[in-house]
C-alpha cells in the first residue's frame, strides 16, 4: 500500500500548508531553546535539526510514521535475516559486517559470524604481511601502490573513506581507485606507478563485472609485459566468490577475499570490499571504522522513534520532499577530506530509493529519494551557494563538519567552523529589505545606488538545514556517520514501503550495452534500434 494513503500521511499534508506561510527566524524568534528542543546527540555525534521547518507538533505528527510503516517489524525482519530483498530473494546482514557482541546472527538458520570473522582474520593477516614487506612483488621488491579495481559500491566506498580518513595513512602505501570503463582512467594511473612495487585488488563478487573485468585484464597485460606471467600470482589478488574464474585469471584462490550474497554492493565497505581502504589506514583503524558502525546500529535498532538518529533524519527527508515540495538536496562537509561524501551518498541513497514501485508493485504515489548533489566546504561557497540563497528553489542542506581537525595547520579551522555555521545561519535567516538597507545606510552609501542595489541584496532565507558535529573525523566517527545514513537510507524505504536493496534501473541499462556491443564492434547487424541509436552506432563507425 502506498504510504500517503495513510491518516498520518493526510495530517501532515494539513501540517505542511501552514508551515509554507511560516518562516525559520519567526520560530527562532518565539522560542529561545529550539536548538535544544530540535538536537539530538549520539556517541559524540550531534545533530542539530533546529534550523528545519518543524515545530514539536510536527515532529510528534512525523513521528507517527513509525508505527504506519511497521519500523520495528522491519528492523526485525532485517535482524533475523529475513529474504527483505524480496525481489532478489536476499536477506540484508551488511550489520554482521561490523557486529561487535557474541550474539549469533542468522541467514538461513546458520550463524553467519563464524563466516565474517575469518574473513577479517584472512584481510588482517595480509594487512599485516604486506606492511611489514613479508608479502613481496615477484622481484623481491616490497610494495608500495595498491590499485583497487572495482566499480559502484565496489570502488565508491572504500574510495570515500580512504580519503576521509587521510590522516591515518600508511606511510609507504599509496591506494589508487579504477573504476571507469573509459580507458583514461586506468592508463593515467598506470602512468604513476611500477609494476615491480604495484598490487592489484579486483573486487567482482561475481568476477564477471564488465568494466572491472576489462580494466583488470588491461592490468594484467601491463604487468605481465613487465614481469612475464609467473607474476600475476604476486601482485593480483581478489575480492570476489567465483573462485573457478579467479584461478583462470591467474590469481591464488588463497588470495581471494570472500563476501556474500547478503551483502549489497552500496553497503559493502564494511566487508572484503573494504580490503584497500584497511591497506591504506592499516587493519587497526578499519576495526575502529567498524566499532563505529555497530555502534550506530545499536542505537537504530534500540532506540524509540523521537530520539533514533537514522528515523529522524528519514523523517525530515520526508518532510521536506513530499510534503514542502523539495526536490534536490545538497551534502555539504565542511572538510575536504569528505569530499567524496556527496558522491558516496549519490549512490547510497538515489540507487537505493529511487524507484517508484512499492513491495506489491503498486505506484509510490509520491516522490521518493530526492536529488542529492553536494561540494565541500568551503568550495562550494564560491560555485552554486548563490543558487541556495537567492535561486527560488526549496534545497534543504545537510552540513557536516567535525569540532577538531583532522590536519591541524594554524588558522585554519576555526575559519572553517565559522563559514560552515554562518551559512547554515543565513540559509535560515535571509535579509530584508529593511535590513540591508540599514547595512547600506551605516555604511553611508548613497541613496541612489541602495535604491539601485537593494533587490539585489534581499536574501528569502528560510531554507531548511541539518548540521552534523563530529567531535573529530577518525576511524570510529566515520564509520558512525556512514552506519548513520544507511539506516536512514533503510527507514525511508520502511516509510515509502520501497524495497531499498535492489536496482533494476542499473541491470537494464547493462542489459542493453550487452545487446549493443556486437552492433558497435561489427559482429552483428543492427537490426531493431531506434533511428537515434542506429544513426549515433552509424556515425562512430564511419570514423
Amino acid at each position: 500500500m502506498s504510504a500517503v494513503a495513510s491518516k498520518t500521511w493526510q495530517g501532515l499534508a494539513e501540517h505542511a500548508g501552514r508551515m509554507r506561510t511560516t518562516h525559520l527566524r519567526d520560530l527562532f524568534a518565539a522560542d529561545t531553546k529550539r536548538f535544544e528542543r530540535f538536537s539530538l546527540e549520539h556517541g559524540g555525534l550531534l545533530a542539530d535539526f533546529s534550523k528545519q521547518r518543524v515545530t514539536a507538533e510536527i515532529m510528534t505528527a512525523l513521528s507517527g510514521l513509525w508505527w504506519e510503516a511497521d519500523m520495528a517489524g522491519w528492523i526485525a525482519r532485517l535482524r533475523a535475516g529475513e529474504a527483505i530483498n524480496h525481489t532478489e530473494g536476499r536477506a540484508v546482514l551488511h550489520h554482521a559486517l561490523r557486529h561487535q557482541g557474541t550474539r549469533p546472527i542468522l541467514h538461513n538458520g546458520l550463524d553467519v559470524m563464524p563466516q565474517v570473522h575469518a574473513v577479517l582474520e584472512q584481510m588482517r593477516r595480509f594487512c599485516n604481511a604486506l606492511h611489514s614487506g613479508e608479502w613481496r612483488g615477484a622481484t623481491g621488491e616490497q610494495i608500495l601502490d595498491v590499485v583497487n579495481i572495482g566499480i559502484g559500491g565496489s570502488d565508491l566506498g572504500p574510495k570515500m573513506a580512504t580519503q576521509a580518513l587521510a590522516a591515518y595513512r600508511v606511510p609507504h602505501i599509496r591506494v589508487h581507485y579504477v573504476s571507469n570503463l573509459d580507458g583514461a582512467h586506468l592508463a593515467t594511473t598506470l602512468t604513476q606507478l611500477s609494476p615491480r612495487t604495484t598490487l592489484f585488488v579486483i573486487a567482482s563478487k561475481t568476477f564477471t563485472t564488465q568494466e572491472t573485468m576489462q580494466n583488470a585484464a588491461s592490468a594484467r597485460h601491463w604487468l605481465v609485459s613487465a614481469l612475464g606471467e609467473q607474476a600475476v600470482r604476486r601482485h593480483f589478488v581478489a575480492v570476489s566468490t567465483n573462485l573457478p574464474a579467479v584461478a583462470t585469471f591467474g590469481i591464488d584462490p588463497d588470495n581471494a577475499f570472500a563476501f556474500w550474497d547478503w551483502v549489497g554492493g552500496r553497503f559493502s565497505v564494511w566487508s572484503a570490499i573494504g580490503l584497500p581502504l584497511a591497506l591504506a589506514v592499516g587493519m587497526e583503524n578499519f576495526e575502529r571504522f567498524l566499532i563505529g558502525a555497530a555502534a550506530m546500529d545499536a542505537h537504530f535498532f534500540e532506540t524509540p522513534a523521537e530520539h533514533n538518529l537514522p528515523f529522524v533524519l528519514a523523517l525530515l527527508n520526508v518532510w521536506n520532499a513530499d510534503f514542502l515540495g523539495a526536490e534536490s538536496r545538497a551534502c555539504l562537509p565542511y572538510s575536504q577530506s569528505l569530499e567524496l561524501l556527496p558522491r558516496y551518498l549519490q549512490q547510497l541513497e538515489m540507487e537505493s530509493n529511487g524507484k517508484r514501485a512499492t513491495r506489491d508493485g503498486s505506484d509510490a504515489g509520491c516522490p521518493t529519494a530526492p536529488i542529492l548533489w553536494g561540494e565541500a566546504g568551503t568550495n562550494g561557497q564560491h560555485a552554486f551557494y548563490q543558487l541556495i540563497h537567492q535561486g527560488g528553489r526549496l534545497i534543504p542542506c545537510d552540513f557536516i563538519v567535525a569540532r577538531e581537525p583532522d590536519f591541524p595547520l594554524p588558522g585554519h579551522h576555526d575559519k572553517l567552523l565559522a563559514n560552515c555555521f554562518a551559512q547554515s545561519e543565513a540559509l535560515m535567516r535571509g535579509k530584508t529589505a529593511e535590513e540591508a538597507r540599514d547595512e547600506m545606510e551605516t555604511a553611508h552609501v548613497p541613496e541612489a545606488v541602495i535604491a539601485r542595489l537593494l533587490p539585489y541584496k534581499v536574501f528569502p532565507g528560510n531554507q531548511p538545514s541539518t548540521t552534523l558535529l563530529l567531535p573529530r573525523l577518525d576511524p570510529y566517527h566515520l564509520g558512525q556517520l556512514i552506519a548513520l545514513y544507511e539506516h536512514k537510507v533503510f527507514a525511508l524505504g520502511c516509510i515509502w514501503n520501497i524495497n531499498s536493496f535492489d536496482q533494476w534501473g542499473v541491470e537494464y541499462g547493462k542489459q542493453l550495452a550487452n545487446r549493443l556491443l556486437p552492433i558497435i564492434e561489427g559482429r552483428a547487424a543492427p537490426e531493431k534500434l531506434d533511428s537515434s541509436t542506429a544513426g549515433l552506432i552509424a556515425a562512430c563507425r564511419r570514423q
